[in-house]
């Protein structure tokens, strides 16, 4: 069977993950409602388990065919920036939803949460602790993935690989800081509209940050096996471009819901 094509596209293989990844979701998610009724958290492993074998055998067999197979051309990489445009795009809107829940309550206050805000009984974090510790954090770790970048724009190995290292620890640290955080919190989700908006959108925010500490852990340990290089490192970039979102989210999660919402 020949391997050329007389186009720059990339027809993919047959592939399980696909099928794979759905029935691992499918098992996480039912064994999350299985966890929260039965509180046995047996069948949410299990999902999660699936989820995380095929998540790595399915980048396995894309980092195959995009750096030793050569299938991602330049055509390839134009449709794959314009899919993480358009996913980055849909995150924004996914954040919009929580944001207009808060101002939607906090504006104006309803009668059934006393007609203040914070509602009363609500101690709110104070925005210059542990809040503005984090927004410094992430703002620095934007600042070092962009070093990472320039340095990988210029060929510099060594610096490229320092520029991600010190970024997933700033991502790794920003979470540590976040579940001390949750722990000392003095209401829950059950709190209120309150506790409802700022738990689900600092949240989903906390959730974003683990994943893009994960994608950069992937783009530095890829970068150490040489994969990546000056012309050719989209998986780098779009792992810059999720960061980047992040750092933003949290500037207006720290205006809005500690700093003004406080």
């Amino acid at each position: 069977m020949s391997t050329h094509s007389n186009h720059p596209f990339h027809l993919v293989d047959y592939s399980p993950w696909p099928l794979m990844g759905s029935i691992g979701a499918m098992t996480t998610v039912s064994g999350l409602v299985k966890w929260f009724h039965k509180f046995d958290s047996s069948l949410f492993i299990l999902g999660n388990i699936i989820t995380i074998l095929t998540v790595y055998q399915w980048w396995r067999d894309i980092t195959r065919e995009s750096t030793f197979q050569g299938l991602h051309t330049q055509a390839v990489m134009t449709g794959l920036r314009w899919g993480m445009i358009l996913f980055i795009l849909s995150e924004v809107l996914f954040f919009t939803s929580f944001f207009w829940a808060f101002f939607h309550s906090s504006l104006s206050p309803s009668i059934e949460i006393g007609m203040q805000w914070p509602p009363m009984g609500i101690n709110p974090f104070n925005p210059f602790q542990i809040p503005l510790l984090n927004t410094a954090i992430l703002l620095t770790s934007g600042v070092t993935v962009t070093w990472a970048h320039h340095a990988l724009m210029e060929n510099n190995h060594s610096q490229t690989f320092q520029g991600l290292f010190f970024t997933v620890l700033l991502g790794i640290y920003f979470s540590i800081l976040q579940a001390y955080e949750y722990m000392e919190a003095s209401f829950t989700i059950a709190d209120s509209v309150y506790g409802s908006t700022f738990f689900m959108a600092t949240g989903f925010h906390g959730l974003h940050v683990l994943i893009g500490t994960t994608f950069l852990l992937i783009c530095l340990i890829r970068h150490y096996n040489n994969h990546f290089s000056k012309n050719h490192h989209f998986g780098f970039e779009a792992a810059a471009w999720y960061w980047h979102f992040v750092d933003i989210v949290w500037l207006f999660l720290y205006i809005s819901i500690y700093w003004w919402g406080s």
